[in-house]
């Protein structure tokens, strides 16, 4: 039966598709009513928090490296852990968004992050530090399952790539939080107390649960495929993402979503270290650079955003994974004086950001409403674990080469991944979402 099910409802997406009309970036906004409007910035400033808090140890790791005498692969490895953790938070979450419902898988796991990071800040050695992260890690994987299955079953398809990608650049928002915290912290205290209230401020994300729970009510969809199965009593299983024609979509997406996130953190967790140790640049000095890079994440996350609804999924997808492949290779082999380096920060992030934009809104066209938490979840998240490797790899690799070079070959390798992966998928632009009987 379960295959038989499978079966029919991985057709049933693809059969309707609304066509685009307005596809300038605004036109989501304008004509968004109330509930779409609140369910889009309950997600966009939760997932400005949770970028936050992910990039706060990153911002720290030169610290902790030093406060602790831990090796660089050590470091790299706290990175990975709590990556791999999020993987089967993640799918875990995405799993439970099917039984529970999207709205409070999102309270449970926005709590759970939270209170993670205030013990992070209490950990009294390395040791205790990276179980807290890898704890924490569960609650950061579970919050993007959860609340791009939100967004993508409220709004309308029309409008789906956009604001969903809009989003997505709240994570850019939550990374110049993280880099504004750093350089106020470290400049009014000495860096063993300033790491410790940088998770504290990571813990921000809790205060979002009182709007959720007031505001932003379940999407019909889900909560009418819900009646359904609580009427049969045929709820579904956890395992079914790997039956029939759904098995080669899962496969196929956690390719793209391992791809796509193994570059985006073999770049992010170490370009700080980068800048501050092969480019010579203090902790103060190196926020510019940075800056740089979150403002073109920022921009990349808008323009991939726009380009989700008006060229497509799978085409965003292609030509982002090429250009990050090319400004990588500048960025790390070229050179350069920190002047065009500081300039070549702007495009680095705009490319290895601005494709996320299209993936919440892909991952939700792929997956009929039953299936959906668990396939999203599952799919992004097998990525996030499997490139959740890529920081400890270039960690590891680094003893032997330059940082630079260890970055080039991981991020490299990954955005081919992506680029192969996604040329292989069909496009989903326009999919209309059912309910399922």
């Amino acid at each position: 039966m379960a295959t038989d099910r499978t079966s029919l409802a991985a057709a049933a997406p693809s059969d309707a598709v609304v066509p685009i009309e307005d596809t300038s970036l605004t036109a989501f906004y304008k004509d968004m009513n109330l509930a779409e409007r609140r369910t889009f910035w309950s997600c966009a400033m939760g997932w400005a928090l949770d970028g936050m808090d992910f990039m706060i140890y990153p911002l720290v790791i030169g610290t902790i490296i030093k406060l602790w005498n831990v090796d660089a692969g050590s470091a790299g490895a706290a990175v990975t852990a709590t990556l791999l953790a999020s993987a089967l938070g993640g799918w875990l979450a995405g799993y439970l968004a099917d039984r529970i419902g999207r709205v409070l898988t999102l309270q449970i796991t926005i709590l759970w992050f939270s209170a993670f990071s205030i013990i992070c800040a209490l950990a009294q050695d390395f040791n205790q530090l990276l179980i807290a992260r890898t704890i924490l890690g569960l609650g950061f994987g579970g919050e993007w399952a959860a609340g791009a299955v939100l967004m993508g079953e409220v709004i309308r398809p029309q409008y789906r790539g956009r604001a969903v990608g809009s989003v997505q650049s709240g994570w850019a928002i939550g990374w110049g939080l993280a880099v504004l915290s750093q350089a106020i912290l470290f400049s009014l205290l000495p860096p063993e107390q300033a790491w410790r209230w940088m998770f504290v401020v990571g813990a921000a994300p809790a205060v979002l649960v009182f709007y959720l729970r007031r505001y932003v009510k379940e999407p019909e969809i889900s909560a009418e495929t819900r009646r359904h199965q609580a009427a049969s009593g045929d709820r579904p299983a956890i395992w079914e993402i790997f039956a029939g024609p759904i098995l080669k979509t899962t496969i196929l997406a956690s390719l793209v979503a391992t791809g796509m996130q193994g570059g985006y953190y073999a770049i992010t967790a170490w370009v700080p270290r980068f800048l501050t140790t092969e480019r010579h640049l203090s902790i103060v000095s190196s926020t510019g650079y940075l800056a740089a890079l979150i403002i073109g994440s920022f921009i990349g996350y808008l323009i991939g955003a726009w380009l989700a609804d008006r060229i497509g999924r799978r085409n965003l997808f292609l030509i982002f994974s090429i250009g990050a492949i090319a400004v990588v290779i500048a960025y790390t082999q070229l050179p350069l004086s920190n002047d065009i380096l500081w300039l070549l920060g702007f495009p680095l992030g705009f490319f290895a950001s601005g494709y996320f934009s299209g993936m919440g809104a892909f991952l939700t066209e792929l997956y009929p409403t039953r299936l959906r938490g668990s396939g999203q979840g599952f799919c992004y998240n097998f990525g996030r674990g499997i490139g959740a490797l890529f920081p400890t790899l270039v960690g590891v690799i680094s003893a032997y080469m330059t940082l630079a070079n260890a970055i080039a070959i991981f991020a490299v390798v990954a955005y081919g991944v992506f680029f192969i992966a996604a040329y292989a998928l069909p496009e989903t632009r326009g999919r209309v979402l059912r309910a399922d009987a």
